[in-house]
């Protein structure tokens, strides 16, 4: 197969889908790939990593695009690159649709296959190619909150450990998967006094065995978030419905019952925000202020520290990517129910259902293409 890697173009996003190491791997089982020339050095990797591991170098982002069978990418596609992508060609990366939809109306006429990293979904129901940016971004929310709670940055004023003899600020975690879980484990190793919130009395008993005495268990609902929003310096969003929008847990009301200079990180903004008063921000301009509570809601948050997070991502996605390479999507897909439910849109056609309900499209039964 001929796959192609093209350069991000999202504000700030210095992630590469593939590493000179995962070029190889693929390189070796006979595929040909062409890299965008300084597609990885945000991240760290040069052209001549890429070459000397067997992949090519494209001088420009259409170039790629046309010579693909399958594109790897890190983020969703914009508007820019809408044109570029073909009928039939597979294009690999994070999609989010059920929160934009002129992307998915894009793609539905695109006559392109997605296939979401988001969505491929393991038999216990995890995220194996989710996991890898969750773990970035929900120790990022901690390190990002602690610095905009300092007061030049309009925050609270307050040290997220704290000293002797002063108490530590208390930090609230809607959510307690892994988005939640890495935040919980940052903000306890900072000092904070944590409170991590989740539906799930199971997943909050194993939480509490596992976690430091720092942090403490808390049944998410409206009356318990309202309780603590008052009290709590530091509020981290970690709620994900798989593929489809994320539910509002803090309302625009909530913000007057919120102490001046409180700061809300909403991880969950790819999927729409769990958060009303959550828009999409860039690292350039990563906050905004709305009734004295500060804002941030980066949309490509692990995009600030792309070493790590593309060295993460491509451990999780190679494995993936050699199956689709290796066999085609269709028997891939066929064969293996973890890709299968990566698929979102094929040739027009919206095959996941959390994407259809989103904004009342047609949905069409995935088999119709596997069969």
């Amino acid at each position: 197969m001929i796959i192609g890697v093209a350069k991000e173009i999202k504000n700030n996003e210095n992630r590469v889908a593939l590493t000179p190491a995962g070029a190889q791997e693929l390189v070796k089982r006979g595929h040909e790939v062409f890299i965008q020339s300084t597609a990885g050095e945000g991240s760290g990797f040069m052209d001549e990593e890429y070459t000397e591991a067997g992949a090519k170098i494209l001088p420009t982002i259409e170039a790629t695009y046309e010579k693909a069978e399958m594109i790897m990418k890190v983020k969703e596609p914009i508007e820019p690159e809408y044109n570029l992508i073909k009928k039939d060609q597979l294009v690999f990366t994070y999609f989010h649709f059920a929160s934009y939809e002129p992307l998915t109306n894009a793609m539905i006429d695109s006559k392109a296959i997605c296939l979401a990293y988001e969505t491929v979904e393991k038999s216990d129901r995890s995220l194996p190619l989710l996991i890898p940016m969750s773990e970035v971004a929900g120790r990022m929310s901690i390190q990002e909150g602690a610095k905009y709670l300092e007061k030049p940055l309009k925050g609270r004023g307050i040290l997220l450990g704290g000293v002797p003899g002063v108490r530590p600020a208390k930090v609230l975690i809607l959510g307690g998967g892994v988005v939640g879980t890495n935040a919980a484990k940052m903000a306890a190793g900072m000092g904070a006094d944590v409170t991590i919130m989740d539906l799930s009395l199971p997943r909050l008993r194993y939480l509490d065995d596992i976690m430091p005495a720092n942090v403490n268990t808390f049944m998410s609902n409206e009356y318990n978030i309202r309780e603590l929003i008052s009290t709590h310096d530091l509020i981290v969003g970690a709620v994900l419905i798989p593929g489809a929008k994320a539910p509002n847990l803090i309302t625009r009301d909530m913000l007057k019952e919120m102490r001046p200079g409180t700061v809300l990180v909403d991880v969950a903004v790819d999927q729409g925000g769990c958060i009303e008063t959550c828009e999409p921000t860039t690292h350039e301009n990563p906050t905004y202020i709305i009734d004295d509570v500060v804002h941030y809601c980066v949309a490509n948050m692990p995009g600030a520290v792309p070493y790590t997070s593309t060295l993460a991502l491509t451990n999780a996605t190679l494995p993936y990517a050699i199956q689709l390479a290796n066999k085609g999507w269709k028997k891939a897909c066929k064969e293996n129910k973890e890709l299968e439910l990566g698929l979102n849109i094929i040739n027009g056609d919206v095959v996941y259902k959390a994407v259809a309900e989103a904004f009342n499209l047609p949905y069409t039964e995935v088999s119709k293409y596997l069969n």
